[in-house]
């Protein structure tokens, strides 16, 4: 069966430099095995699957419904699957429910994405609203210990850690700075330990890429193998909960961009924004293919 696809570049207005994510519209009638199947087929990070809303989410708002995969699981949630998918399914003719957004189903519950006005390249940007962390809180030293040698830190380098868990499992690690985070090699072999590592190191004050305050990685281990992520959403979800909360020991604004990918020759850009308990993930995002698949 042909179905409509999509393939969107996120956190980026420059096609390549972000992070892709394939969605496949209409995914109804496709069992388990067929999803993952696709999904270890485009080895992209994720892979999404879009289906009409559950009864009760519908009637809650929801515009969509949503599976995430990896090359190796699925997700009960992801940042910039969530805003490639968001993208996709307007880009399609979909209509949202409430005007300015655009509601998802996924694993995680509901998540609301926020359309914004144009920037100045005209682009619309999207931001989804950060779900509640799974799992928070300090990191215990076995752990912390394992995740710092995992990527190549010494735990004496870091200088905070928090588990910023909002469906992957990331544990977030706090180094001295943007250089640190750029230097870190993860370790061939490793497999003990949280297999989701984000790091992030504050860029010298107005230095960093396009005014980013902060560098960010983002580490995961699948089968015995780490590979990096190159812009995510989940784990700038959850590093800007933490970092903007006072929770942490350094404190960002309420407002600041994130740069990622750049040991990727990537150029994310993240624009994180907490505006009272809520905190905003969001970007760009560019449409680099479109047309059919045989599903």
């Amino acid at each position: 069966m042909s179905r409509r696809f999509t393939q969107v570049d996120v956190f980026t207005d420059q096609l390549t430099r972000g992070n892709a994510v394939a969605v496949v519209h209409d995914a109804e009638g496709l069992d388990d095995d067929a999803l993952r199947a696709f999904a270890r087929w485009t080895q992209l990070s994720e892979t999404t699957f879009l289906l009409a809303p559950t009864p009760e989410a519908a009637a809650a708002g929801a515009d969509y419904r949503v599976r995430i995969f990896t090359p190796g699981r699925e997700l009960p949630f992801a940042g910039h699957p969530t805003l490639g998918s968001a993208r996709s399914w307007l880009e399609a003719g979909g209509v949202p429910q409430r005007e300015g957004v655009v509601v998802q189903e996924c694993g995680a519950g509901l998540v609301t994405v926020r359309r914004s006005p144009a920037d100045d390249d005209g682009g619309e940007l999207l931001a989804f609203e950060a779900p509640p962390l799974v799992r928070s809180g300090p990191v215990d030293p076995a752990d912390l210990l394992a995740a710092a040698s995992s990527v190549g830190v010494r735990a004496d380098d870091v200088l905070d850690a928090a588990w910023v868990d909002n469906g992957p499992g990331w544990v977030a690690l706090l180094l001295a700075d943007a250089a640190a985070v750029l230097a870190a090699v993860p370790v061939a072999g490793s497999d003990s330990g949280p297999a989701d590592v984000g790091l992030v190191g504050l860029h010298p004050e107005g230095a960093g890429p396009d005014g980013a305050a902060v560098e960010v990685r983002a580490f995961v281990r699948e089968d015995g193998t780490w590979w990096e992520d190159p812009v995510t959403g989940s784990l700038n979800a959850g590093v800007g909960q933490w970092l903007t909360s006072g929770a942490a020991s350094v404190r960002l604004p309420d407002a600041y961009t994130a740069s990622q990918g750049t040991a990727l020759a990537r150029r994310g850009r993240v624009r994180v924004a907490r505006e009272g308990e809520r905190v905003w993930v969001g970007g760009a995002t560019v449409v680099g293919v479109s047309g059919t698949v045989a599903l």
